[in-house]
């Protein structure tokens, strides 16, 4: 498997470690899980064990900080992407 997602609790937060490489193929599969348990605004996406991420999760992730998702230990070169994106 490329990829994993991880959920852990910290308060009132739920925190989602994803690790490895996310690209276009898996993106549909994360966001599904999202959709299906998380408020935006309950949870913390940790993005430390990120190895290599695709255009479309860039967007994705730039969408969810928009949202208020909190994007915790986020690779420099994925917040510049983001940044590029418009800074969603």
């Amino acid at each position: 498997m490329m990829w994993r997602l991880r959920k852990d609790s910290e308060g009132d937060s739920i925190v989602l470690r994803l690790s490895g490489r996310i690209t276009s193929e898996q993106l549909d599969e994360v966001k599904r899980i999202l959709a299906e348990e998380y408020d935006a605004n309950n949870f913390v996406l940790d993005l430390e064990e990120m190895k290599l991420v695709g255009q479309e999760a860039v967007s994705f992730l730039a969408d969810c900080q928009a949202r208020g998702t909190k994007l915790r230990n986020c690779p420099a070169y994925i917040k510049e992407w983001i940044a590029r994106e418009g800074g969603k």
